[in-house]
């Protein structure tokens, strides 16, 4: 990764790649990097700096304000209904993760890691303060607070969503897992947590809250959830009230979260925020709907809790599910989602996600052993046949769930990917299952 400078002669650049140095650069030791710092110097390079350092250089700093979001789930919507929000505010923002990085509702990068190297980020922080903007909104992952992909980054606000099971094939235990989450509100700045969530520890020293089942700063009144969200949320003596197209019980929190953020940094009033929450219409593979008649959703959930979170969402509704679980991760949740799927649905497809190195069956497998034979199981390796077979079962009365690779637009198989878009493979089928018949 490189940055162009300007006005620093005699550098014309920083990177973070030693290979790209000479004598013109700067080179951006990190912690992923540190080794090869000796490389750098051997090319050439005059000078080496640390990211909060290169922060000063471009003139970062605190002339934007940067908006963290960590947790388990809920970050990539909770960050784009921000980012939404600030652009529907008539505020200039940035926003970074899962999804790539958009500048004021034009996207600069694509899909690439929830949390890049810290050289991409201040790239891109770079690229949002050129384009003017006062708000920057990032997905934090858990990996990113370990390796120190944040490291030196002025933080506005941090925002916790939930801590539950992920991950484990890197942290191996849940107390590590929430370890790393809790890290990154040790801080005194200014943090937004949720009070529902009881698997955090967190420096209290400016630190606001918002909840529906405890007291928080902004707290959940009263809500619907029938063809949408409606919610009525009390700020110390005042209610305010937001309605959404958004559909989920787990999306009340992400909207909440939204909501409360926003407020924090003082943006607008209360009123204009929760006025502005009615024009985000939700994240591309997160509850999104591809066809109606029938009704099939899919959903990035990958986990027992983001899969409980989706189907008990849906429970009034007689439900088919289609998932797997990724190779190559933590082996300890596919039995619990296996559990969690028979529990919720009418209809259940157990498939491929993305194996990776692993042998599909073998996933599949250890994800039929939390099961017990209580509702209809199928099991189908291959995705496409699978969703094909869901739709032949579903009834006009059943929503069909496709869980687990969203809007991704691959499958990963034996170290390759290959093109495969659950909503495509929908789309195709639905047109061509009336001709079979």
């Amino acid at each position: 990764m490189k940055i162009e400078l300007k006005n620093s002669a005699p550098f014309l650049h920083v990177t973070d790649n030693s290979n790209e140095c000479d004598a013109s650069s700067i080179f951006v030791v990190t912690d992923l990097n540190a080794s090869y710092r000796q490389s750098a110097l051997d090319h050439g390079c005059a000078k080496v700096i640390s990211p909060q350092a290169c922060l000063e250089l471009l003139g970062i700093n605190d002339r934007i304000k940067i908006i963290g979001i960590t947790g388990t789930n809920g970050k990539t919507t909770t960050a784009a209904a921000i980012y939404s929000i600030l652009l529907d505010l008539g505020k200039k923002a940035g926003l970074q993760g899962t999804r790539g990085c958009f500048i004021n509702e034009t996207r600069i990068e694509d899909k690439s890691l929830t949390t890049p190297p810290i050289l991409q980020t201040i790239k891109n922080l770079k690229t949002a303060l050129d384009a003017g903007c006062e708000y920057f909104v990032m997905e934090v992952s858990s990996h990113a607070i370990v390796q120190n992909r944040i490291d030196g980054l002025p933080f506005a606000l941090k925002i916790l969503t939930n801590v539950t099971q992920d991950h484990l094939d890197f942290h191996k235990t849940i107390d590590e897992y929430i370890a790393v989450k809790s890290r990154f509100f040790e801080d005194e700045g200014l943090k937004l947590i949720n009070k529902d969530e009881s698997n955090i520890r967190y420096n209290r020293t400016q630190a606001f809250s918002y909840g529906i089942e405890h007291p928080a700063t902004y707290k959940i009144l009263a809500y619907a959830l029938k063809d949408g969200i409606s919610a009525a949320v009390a700020k110390n003596n005042s209610v305010y009230e937001f309605e959404s197209p958004l559909h989920g019980f787990f999306n009340l929190y992400n909207l909440l979260a939204a909501v409360s953020a926003l407020d924090c940094l003082g943006v607008a009033s209360m009123e204009a925020i929760c006025e502005a929450v009615e024009n985000f219409g939700g994240v591309e593979g997160r509850m999104e709907v591809v066809s109606r008649e029938p009704l099939v959703i899919v959903d990035f959930a990958h986990t027992p809790d983001g899969m409980e979170k989706v189907m008990e969402s849906m429970k009034d509704q007689n439900m088919i599910v289609v998932f797997g679980a990724g190779g190559d991760r933590d082996r300890t949740k596919r039995p619990k989602m296996g559990a969690v799927a028979e529990r919720y649905a009418q209809k259940i497809i157990v498939t491929s996600d993305n194996p990776r190195s692993e042998e599909p069956q073998s996933i599949i497998d250890e994800i039929l052993a939390g099961m017990h034979g209580s509702r209809p199981i199928y099991v189908e390796a291959d995705r496409a046949c699978a969703i094909e077979k869901a739709l032949r079962l579903q009834a006009p009365n059943e929503v069909l769930l496709i869980l687990g690779k969203g809007d991704e637009t691959y499958q990963e198989i034996a170290g390759k990917k290959y093109p495969f878009d659950d909503r495509e493979i929908v789309k195709t089928l639905i047109a061509e299952l009336p001709k079979q018949k």
